[in-house]
């Protein structure tokens, strides 16, 4: 089975089962034991000992893996810390005060996510615990506040030169300066630019629809979660605190940002005489966030007692109430890179890059609308973005392309890696989004998927149309017309229908 078509199926399982039970773990377990079992053939004690060794256990003792847990653990404790100082109570009670309005909440909640663009991980967990208490107070489903989540962080991330995500880009293209060829891609990076732009354009104009119009028109009525687990048992991260300040919660914020960049372009050889842009694009982005978030929690418990807004106990306190509050999205993780391990070592990358192989030489007209499809499809079934593009840009830059052509296909590549991440719910950022906005995680797929489908199919005409007219400025006015047309078909549709 291995490098076949059925090297696919365990990860289509899991997701398959995901969206028709609604209940993500049992899925990604049953999807972990068929990818076992088929690496195996069918030899059931052999895999029963593969699920764990090259499995469960391999996946928590890669060290990019063990990097992120630490952050997300850190993270989770200096929301708890924030939330007691009452830094998180302050700034709602000031957003309250200055955001009148759904709309408002939801830009607002959409600013902040452009604002935080150095990481996906870091933008999901700090936008949700900053902007939940503002949007429950105007009646915005945490299935919508979710959605808001997920499309400002990797899109963002995708579009940023300073981020972990261009970081991770320039080191896999060889025989070209990466950082250029990401910064040139970034006109034609329609999925990104066109998810932003939905995001404006639903916001403004109050626009919904599929299971989201649902979610919405319940939230309108007071019921913000309409359906599924409901995850309001995490007190460690509700808004705590009489005597924080707006200051309370920027702060450290402002310390965690420059902590966690000081600590990319630390592990990328700035401080031993490498220049900013050269220090980021080889950073390890794992180790970097986690070594920055631990000097970055040093420094905001410091700055509570000084400020004796927390007592020493209370600080010790929050670790394992930061940790109680990250258990859930840090086991959905492990199965998911679990399934990831197994999919992988069972050959999908191969399979899916010899077709692309195989079909790019003979339809080179319509050679970035095929890689987009191709990241698509590989990105929603391993759940990573990363090993996506990691596996199909090496081939892009091989082919031999003239410049323009290159950089377009780079940049389907890039926005099909983010699409079939963000649909995906196995992949870590879709997960994280959940946790943010503390939504059951299927309801936050589940909405989410019609958004991303039909900003999908916009980008991939947009695609079919580059690899005749290589003009980044016609070819993203041309899309977004199109979208905006799209929208407001599937509103008035939407609307007849009611």
């Amino acid at each position: 089975m291995y490098a076949t078509v059925w090297s696919l199926v365990p990860p289509l399982v899991a997701i398959i089962l995901a969206l028709i039970t609604k209940e993500v773990y049992s899925s990604l377990f049953i999807g972990i034991v068929t990818a076992a079992l088929f690496y195996c053939n069918f030899n059931v004690v052999t895999a029963y000992t593969t699920m764990f060794e090259e499995g469960f256990i391999a996946s928590l003792a890669d060290s990019w893996n063990v990097g992120i847990i630490i952050f997300l653990v850190i993270l989770g404790t200096i929301v708890v810390l924030m939330n007691r100082a009452g830094g998180s109570a302050a700034y709602g009670k000031w957003a309250q005060e200055k955001i009148k309005t759904r709309k408002g909440s939801l830009l607002a909640t959409f600013g902040l996510g452009c604002l935080i663009f150095v990481d996906d991980y870091f933008n999901c967990l700090t936008v949700g615990s900053v902007m939940r208490p503002v949007t429950d107070k105007h009646n915005v489903s945490r299935a919508k506040l979710s959605y808001l989540i997920d499309a400002t962080a990797a899109p963002i991330c995708m579009i940023a030169p300073i981020s972990s995500w261009a970081a991770a880009v320039a080191g896999v293209v060889e025989g070209y300066d990466g950082l250029e060829l990401f910064i040139k891609a970034i006109p034609y990076n329609l999925y990104s630019l066109l998810t932003i732009a939905t995001i404006i354009i639903i916001s403004c104009f109050d626009i919904d629809f599929g299971l989201m119009k649902k979610h919405e028109d319940n939230a309108k009525n007071g019921d913000i979660f309409t359906s599924g687990k409901r995850i309001e048992e995490n007190q460690a991260l509700d808004a705590k605190g009489k005597n924080g300040k707006v200051m309370d919660l920027f702060l450290p914020v402002a310390i965690l940002i420059v902590c966690c960049v000081i600590g990319m372009i630390y592990t990328g050889g700035f401080f031993d005489g490498e220049s900013f842009i050269n220090a980021f694009a080889n950073c390890d982005a794992s180790l970097g966030l986690s070594m920055g978030s631990v000097a970055a929690l040093l420094l905001i418990i410091i700055y509570y007692l000084l400020r004796r807004l927390l007592t020493f106990k209370e600080c010790m306190e929050a670790f394992p109430e930061g940790f109680s509050a990250m258990v859930g999205p840090i086991l959905i993780l492990t199965f998911a890179w679990t399934l990831s391990g197994l999919t992988k070592a069972l050959g999908a990358p191969e399979f899916v890059s010899g077709i692309f192989q195989g079909s790019a030489s003979n339809l080179a007209a319509f050679l970035p609308a095929i890689v987009f499809i191709v990241s698509i499809f590989l990105s929603f079934s391993t759940g990573t973005s990363w090993g996506t593009f990691g596996i199909l840009l090496p081939i892009v830059v091989g082919i031999g392309l003239n410049e323009e052509f290159l950089i377009i296909t780079i940049a389907a590549c890039l926005a099909g890696s983010v699409c079939g991440d963000h649909c995906s719910p196995i992949s870590d950022t879709t997960i994280m989004a959940s946790a943010g906005a503390q939504c059951d995680h299927m309801n936050h797929v589940s909405t989410q998927l019609p958004y991303a489908v039909l900003v999908a199919a916009v980008s991939f005409v947009g695609y079919v149309l580059a690899g005749f007219v290589q003009n980044a400025v016609v070819i993203l006015a041309v899309s977004l017309i199109a979208l905006g047309v799209a929208i407001y078909v599937v509103h008035w549709m939407t609307k007849r229908k009611a």
